[in-house]
């Protein structure tokens, strides 16, 4: 589902705005690095693969996928995404994922949008719980998830498939009713 009025990102140096297909190439090709997908299950052989991503976010469903480009606010260049996928509205639940290019690690700006974008989905959407499956061994992506008081639930056992083996999966989550602040 398309987003036509995105939140402030909650960091000084980027933006947030619908994710475009004409983004694909520059989000493909931070992806693809090894020090990206290591830590992920991403499966990319090319930019095409991309493709099904796109047509969930263009899809009219209350439970398609959401995603927003995280823009750099002086070259107006993609260097992240962040949005929700396995959105169910009758139970007012969604799964978060994000991703940053490596120039912008360090930085505070997937901790930031988190914050913001889990905010935002609590009011706009009114889901009543956000949760994120993180890779176990991405340290990186857990540190961003306990920064924005999301809780850590359990070990996923070969939850979901990457890049053809079963990978363990950490559980966090965060409640609309959570009062902690990232």
């Amino acid at each position: 589902m398309r987003i036509t009025a995105a939140p402030s990102s909650g960091h000084p140096a980027v933006v947030l705005r619908q994710l475009e297909r004409s983004d694909a190439d520059d989000w493909y090709s931070y992806l693809s690095l090894p020090a990206v997908f290591e830590h992920t299950s991403w499966n990319l052989d090319s930019v095409r693969d991309l493709s099904c991503l796109f047509d969930s976010i263009d899809s009219t469903s209350a439970d398609s996928d959401r995603r927003l480009a995280i823009v750099d606010r002086l070259d107006d260049r993609l260097v992240g995404t962040i949005g929700f996928h396995t959105i169910s509205s009758a139970n007012k639940t969604a799964e978060i994922a994000y991703d940053v290019a490596p120039s912008h690690w360090g930085l505070g700006v997937a901790s930031a949008v988190c914050d913001a974008v889990t905010r935002w989905a609590f009011s706009t959407y009114g889901f009543n719980r956000v949760q994120a499956t993180v890779l176990h061994t991405n340290a990186r992506s857990e540190r961003v998830l306990k920064r924005c008081h999301f809780r850590r639930e359990g070990l996923l056992r070969s939850y979901r498939m990457v890049r053809g083996a079963p990978g363990d999966f950490v559980l966090y989550s965060k409640l609309s009713t959570d009062e902690e602040e990232c």
